[in-house]
C-alpha cells in the first residue's frame, strides 16, 4: 500500500466514488462529449471514458464495467495500471484513474453507447487545452504530459 497524494493510500477496498480511464494509441486519447442535458455535471464537455461506481465494485471493475457500456470494449484487467486521486467533485472522496494502451483494431471496433454524442481519439495536447474538457481531467492529462514519467506516484503501477 502506498501513499501517493495527501496521504491517501491506493486500496482499492477502501472507499471510493468511481473511475476514469486514459487510454492512449499514437499520443491520442479516447475521449467522448458529454450529453447535453439539463441537470447533467458539465454538459457538452469532452470527457473521459469512467463513471461512478456500482454497489461493491473494485475500482478496476467499475473502470471495466465503464468502459464496455460506453463504447462495447472490453479490456483486460492486466492491461491497465492504476491509482486513487483526490475527487474534485465529492470532495472528501477518492476516484480512481487508470491508464492503458488501446490498439488500432480496438479503436475500430468501438461502437458509442448510449451516453454522450459522440467520441474521438483526441490528440493529449488537444484535450489538456480544450475550453470544453471536464476541467479536472483536462487538468490531470496536462500533468501527465508536462511529467511523462511521473504519470502515476511511486508504487501507484499496482494492478488492484
Amino acid at each position: 500500500m502506498t501513499a501517493p497524494e495527501n496521504g491517501w493510500p491506493d486500496n482499492e477496498d477502501a472507499a471510493f466514488h468511481g473511475a476514469k480511464l486514459v487510454l492512449i494509441h499514437g499520443g491520442r486519447l479516447l475521449t467522448y462529449l458529454r450529453d447535453d442535458k439539463p441537470g447533467l455535471p458539465f454538459p457538452a464537455h469532452w470527457d473521459l471514458p469512467g463513471g461512478g461506481r456500482e454497489g461493491g465494485e473494485s475500482p478496476m471493475e467499475c473502470a471495466l464495467r465503464e468502459l464496455r457500456e460506453e463504447f462495447a470494449l472490453v479490456l483486460p484487467p492486466d492491461r491497465l495500471t492504476g491509482r486513487s486521486f483526490a475527487s474534485r467533485q465529492y470532495p472528501g472522496w477518492r476516484s480512481w484513474l487508470f491508464q492503458g494502451e488501446l490498439g488500432a483494431a480496438e479503436i475500430a471496433a468501438i461502437r458509442l453507447g448510449d451516453e454522450g454524442q459522440d467520441w474521438r481519439m483526441m490528440p493529449l495536447v488537444d484535450f489538456a487545452a480544450h475550453p470544453r474538457a471536464v476541467p479536472q481531467f483536462r487538468d490531470l492529462v496536462g500533468d501527465l504530459i508536462a511529467s511523462p514519467r511521473r504519470s502515476a506516484p511511486a508504487g501507484a503501477t499496482r494492478r488492484p
